[in-house]
């Protein structure tokens, strides 16, 4: 299985392996020799000073915050008094006085930030880390946020404070209630705080802007673009699912001297009749306007993408994986429903009769009942790695098995097992190991080699399902013993990320409830 980006070029058709862009879940942090000893020096010197400065501005800055709340209604909004307005500029101050003791030392600001009246809702991108929240405590706009965070001691007085809207996960009919407490204050004409929304609903890597989500869109109003840059010589700000866990990036980016930070403030979009009544349209312009003030490509992936990425299963997906295009075009043509598993046991099964019978496109298309497209084309030379217009559907079974349950990684495996073992004695040779675990993993070539002597301890040229699985009860982590090894492009990170507060359009821990 590889990626291939097709382009037209004197009348004919051209196959590239590279990846149009970097898998935007991941961040892969390496570092000079210069830069560690910079790192080792900043951390027994700068770092616990700026540190100790950090959260002492926190604790500041909860007392105010505490006394502008109390009987401050939630529903309602009243007009600023003037020593609400003195705690506003006094907050700022403090705010401003954190990030620059995290080495923000000065803020480029380009453009206009609207009035409440003229663009009730910010959408800012691309989202990358948790100091993203710099333009929230700069201008103390609403933004959306998990209700329980309102319970956290000292953070929770803050965040009540910017009055954001609150996403419940106990709540089932919640989202529909954000949605309209969001076009409620977007229709206030300008009496409610700005609201700050991140579109994107997770944190990416800043390569490219993923799919936005409607939730900014829905109210129909116009909205302000707004762009936030990091143009530092090393990224230590990025907290993507895969890579550097949250307190490292803290560590790493207060060893640093200076730390750059750039927001531009775009014009104001006001959106058609037609982007009015089609939030997913007015969502995709704004995001192409934005993409092209940032000069990075735009992209379908989006947040389930980046549950695929970063799947907690016993193998996990490398860099320059292709399932996630893979899973793109699954949406695309709406392969992935609510009974997505009794889909997967028919696929399988229809898939094991043909045994390993190449299927031309016309017929994959008859496979999944579908019409032939451009999606379907684009999913079909995945697979035709032999470029002879043929596949195997056992391994486009796999790869559906892997998107639509990631974290199962036996299951996968013991429905790959079901398809390609042989009918006297239910077993597999190293060969076939190899296509399964290369499918399972997205990539073009895999060495399997050490894992199969490993399981086939007999030494039979053919290992069952049942030997692979005690080997996995045994060895459960077979795959970072004897494949990644072996293998590049797996690289050392794994999952690391957490629920992130400023996703703004919900996150992690309730965008599956919501969705």
């Amino acid at each position: 299985m590889r990626l291939i980006k097709s382009t037209h070029a004197d009348g004919e058709e051209k196959r590239e392996l590279p990846p149009p862009f970097r898998n935007p879940f991941v961040h892969d942090l390496r570092f000079t020799t210069a830069q560690k000893l910079q790192i080792g020096l900043m951390t027994v010197t700068l770092f616990p000073i700026r540190l100790f400065i950090a959260a002492f501005m926190m604790l500041l800055a909860w007392p105010f915050a505490f006394i502008a709340s109390v009987g401050r209604s939630e529903t309602a909004v009243e007009p600023q008094c003037l020593w609400r307005k003195l705690v506003d500029v006094v907050l700022k101050t403090i705010m401003r006085v954190m990030w620059f003791a995290g080495g923000f030392h000065w803020i480029s600001i380009k453009g206009r930030r609207a009035l409440p009246a003229e663009a009730s809702i910010l959408t800012l991108g691309p989202h990358s880390s948790y100091f993203d929240a710099m333009p929230v405590t700069m201008t103390m706009a609403s933004i959306v946020m998990k209700a329980e965070s309102k319970d956290i001691p000292v953070w929770g007085t803050l965040i009540k404070y910017i009055r954001p809207v609150f996403v419940s996960r106990s709540d089932q009919d919640s989202r529909r209630k954000t949605v309209e407490e969001i076009k409620r204050r977007a229709h206030s004409g300008g009496a409610w705080p700005q609201i700050m929304i991140f579109p994107e609903g997770t944190c990416t890597n800043r390569s490219c802007l993923i799919t936005f989500k409607p939730g900014a869109f829905i109210p129909a109003v116009p909205v302000q673009p707004v762009v936030i840059r990091y143009p530092n010589k090393l990224d230590t700000i990025t907290w993507t699912w895969q890579g550097p866990g949250a307190f490292k990036i803290l560590w790493l980016t207060l060893c640093q001297l200076h730390n750059e930070f750039e927001i531009e403030y775009l014009p104001i979009y006001s959106p058609s009749e037609e982007e009015k009544k089609n939030p997913a349209l007015f969502a995709h312009n704004v995001r192409r306007l934005m993409a092209k003030a940032l000069q990075v490509p735009v992209t379908d992936y989006s947040f389930e993408d980046c549950q695929l990425a970063m799947a907690e299963g016993q193998i996990r997906l490398p860099v320059d994986t292709c399932l996630l295009e893979f899973a793109k075009l699954v949406r695309s043509l709406g392969l992935k429903r609510a009974n997505s598993e009794k889909l997967l046991q028919d696929y399988g099964k229809r898939a094991a009769k043909l045994q390993g019978q190449r299927l031309s496109l016309e017929d994959f298309a008859q496979f999944l009942d579908l019409p032939v497209s451009d999606e379907l084309r684009h999913m079909f030379a995945l697979f035709d790695e032999n470029e002879d217009h043929s596949m195997d559907v056992r391994e486009f079974v796999i790869a559906f098995s892997v998107v639509c349950r990631p974290a199962k990684t036996l299951d996968t495996i013991r429905l790959a097992f079901q398809m390609f073992e042989a009918e006297e004695d239910g077993a597999i040779t190293e060969n076939e190991l190899m296509c399964i675990l290369r499918t399972a993993l997205g990539v073009g070539e895999l060495k399997v080699g050490r894992l199969f002597r490993a399981v086939d301890e007999e030494d039979s040229g053919k290992i069952t399902f049942e030997s692979f699985r005690e080997f996995a009860d045994q060895h459960p982590d077979f795959a970072e013993q004897y494949l990644y090894s072996d293998n590049a492009g797996f690289g050392s990170s794994s999952p690391s990320h957490a629920a992130n507060g400023f996703c703004a359009d919900f996150s992690p821990s309730e965008q599956k409830k919501l969705d």
